[in-house]
């Protein structure tokens, strides 16, 4: 069955102002993007949803297919760096969410240009645009990759950023002009940064999927260097409930941090998915680390508790076993994206 997307500006919109939910959400095809989506239509009060997203390798229409049937979803390819396009795209919306980025730390470090691109003079066009108007909320969403490492403790949104990779300095960078668009323009921004995200429809190159994908197919997990870097684990529908609540209720020009207090190691990680897939550590191999490998990340996130109510409901384990099921069980999915 050939399903078909709608491709098309929507017309005769008087977004500006109101109460009405009208959202252009960029990167929409990717995969945070795309759960946030359908928390979206999830929501009686949302009247459009448009996504535009330019269809790189991590952004796929498939994962846009589900919503084709509903009368609220719209979506144009197109290019956020595209000045044209995104003026047009936001005179009926109230709100943008930019999820757009190159994200993945192993090709910043190969060929930074993209993220450069993409992450910084796409968000400039993107502030740029909505300078321009009145009454619409734009939310970034970053990374706690920003901050950098911290042996102990946790970040907060006070904390410096302190970004060691290409992909985190041109986040950080994205996150400073959208603080200076508030601060210089006025322009209603808000910035969430989360922990690490796991959940169904994530690319195969971030560790979760790509060692689920590389057992199914017989082949040995690979960690970077010890194993020993700590990581806190969001699920991604966890995430976008804290996205839509700062989107909401967030405080013009605030950050808000998203985590879930379930720091795991590498090697954690890979005992994990083993264990529930009936493998042991004779299917694990050490390979060389990453440059510049960042030891651990763990950020605050009272600031979201207090002012949104935000709050991670799905425990570490149950999002996990839920996450190998559907990869076992979505082969279609995603055997065209790894290598035999």
């Amino acid at each position: 069955k050939i399903l078909t997307i709608q491709f098309h500006f929507l017309e005769n919109s008087d977004a500006e102002g109101g109460s009405e939910v009208k959202i252009l959400v960029t990167g929409g095809a990717g995969f945070i993007g795309s759960h946030f989506i359908r928390k979206l239509l999830s929501v009686n009060e949302v009247q459009e949803v448009l996504v535009i997203d330019n269809l790189t390798y991590a952004g796929r229409i498939e994962n846009l297919f589900e919503f084709e049937e509903d009368s609220r979803f719209s979506f144009v390819k197109g290019d956020i760096r595209d000045s044209k396009i995104i003026d047009e795209l936001i005179k009926e919306k109230n709100f943008i969410v930019n999820f757009a980025a190159e994200s993945h730390v192993d090709r910043s470090i190969a060929d930074s240009s993209n993220f450069v691109s993409t992450n910084i003079v796409g968000t400039h066009t993107l502030l740029e645009a909505v300078k321009k108007r009145t009454g619409i909320r734009y939310l970034q969403v970053s990374t706690d990759e920003v901050y950098g490492s911290i042996p102990i403790g946790h970040w907060t949104e006070e904390s410096p950023l302190l970004p060691n990779s290409p992909y985190s300095a041109s986040k950080a960078s994205a996150d400073l002009l959208v603080r200076a668009f508030n601060v210089t323009y006025g322009v209603d921004t808000v910035i969430t940064r989360c922990s690490n995200n796991f959940g169904s429809h994530q690319y195969p190159e971030k560790l979760i999927p790509l060692s689920i994908i590389k057992l199914i197919k017989g082949k040995k997990i690979q960690i970077y260097g010890n194993g020993l870097n700590v990581r806190d684990w969001l699920h991604v529908t966890d995430h976008c409930e804290g996205i839509y609540l700062a989107l909401l209720k967030g405080k013009s020009g605030s950050v808000y941090n998203f985590g879930a207090n379930a720091e795991k190691t590498n090697l954690e990680i890979s005992d994990l998915i083993l264990n529930q897939m009936g493998f042991n550590q004779s299917n694990m191999e050490f390979v060389g680390d990453r440059l510049g490998h960042d030891l651990r990340y763990a950020v605050s996130f009272d600031k979201a508790r207090f002012e949104l109510g935000f709050e991670p409901r799905i425990p570490f384990e149950v999002g996990m076993k839920e996450t190998i099921e559907w990869y076992v069980n979505n082969e279609a999915w995603w055997k065209d994206l790894v290598s035999p």
